[in-house]
């Protein structure tokens, strides 16, 4: 018997996948971005050292966490609408395009996804030379931080501030591109590009987090320091997607003013 519940009425009439599909959709589409762009942070930005011209260094690892969501959004996004962050999943929530029921599980999703991923790569790196799992949790694991922990040493404020507004950018992208009036097919283009952007301008404040999982699962790698910071990277993104949907409607509406005819 299929389950009714767990699989709604979509606009054209037909049921979207079983909640099963979508949340394993969602777990896939985690661990493919946090594999893939904290595995190029960990394994290939400095790739052997810091004086080696084939590290593919900050440049790389935003293309890496974008090209991920691009390859992951079009292989999955059509079964659960491709959010693979939290923060996506609360900012459209907030601007009434998600339903309440699905926040929670799609949340645990994801960050299943995300610690998987994590995992995965701490046995890959420790199975390089001698000490090289110890390196990179001294490193912090390719964790988000702030004061000292930042790349930058950027403070506490400015990490905040860049988190809201870049999380905030990043949720009223993907409204717009996912509204019905939007150009099809290029929705995971676009939201993987602009994650690259999001990534050039803030790996050396950060390391970029606008993603909570994606955060959560770097810093059970990471070492004290980084799960001590990470509420940061929780709780600000969630405060830029929570501002996008709320204020979205209201700043990209499309209704015209009535004239009347004559």
């Amino acid at each position: 018997m299929p389950d009714t519940a767990a699989a709604p009425m979509g606009p054209d009439g037909s049921r979207s996948p079983a909640r099963i599909s979508r949340l394993t959709a969602e777990a896939f589409g985690t661990f493919v971005l946090v594999f893939g762009g904290a595995g190029a942070a960990l394994l290939a930005s400095q790739f052997p050292t810091k004086a080696n011209t084939l590290g593919i260094g900050d440049v790389g690892v935003a293309l890496a966490f974008g090209l991920t969501v691009v390859g992951a959004g079009y292989a999955v996004g059509h079964i659960s609408g491709g959010h693979f962050n939290p923060a996506v999943t609360v900012g459209l929530f907030v601007a009434g395009k998600f339903p309440k029921i699905d926040v929670g599980p799609y949340v645990a999703a994801q960050i299943l996804g995300g610690a998987l991923a994590s995992s995965a790569l701490a046995v890959i790196v420790g199975g390089g030379p001698a000490g090289s799992f110890y390196r990179a949790h001294l490193s912090g694991f390719a964790s988000n931080g702030f004061g000292r922990h930042s790349p930058g040493g950027y403070n506490l404020l400015a990490v905040s501030l860049i988190e809201v507004i870049l999380t905030a950018v990043f949720v009223y992208v993907i409204l717009g591109v996912t509204d019905k009036n939007a150009v099809d097919g290029f929705g995971p283009l676009t939201i993987g590009l602009t994650l690259t952007l999001i990534h050039l301008v803030a790996i050396p404040i950060d390391g970029t987090s606008v993603n909570p999982a994606r955060s959560i699962a770097t810093a059970l790698y990471g070492g004290p320091a980084a799960l001590g910071q990470v509420w940061v990277f929780i709780l600000a993104p969630l405060a830029g997607a929570a501002l996008a949907g709320y204020t979205h409607l209201g700043l990209f509406t499309r209704t015209m003013p009535h004239t009347p005819d004559h």
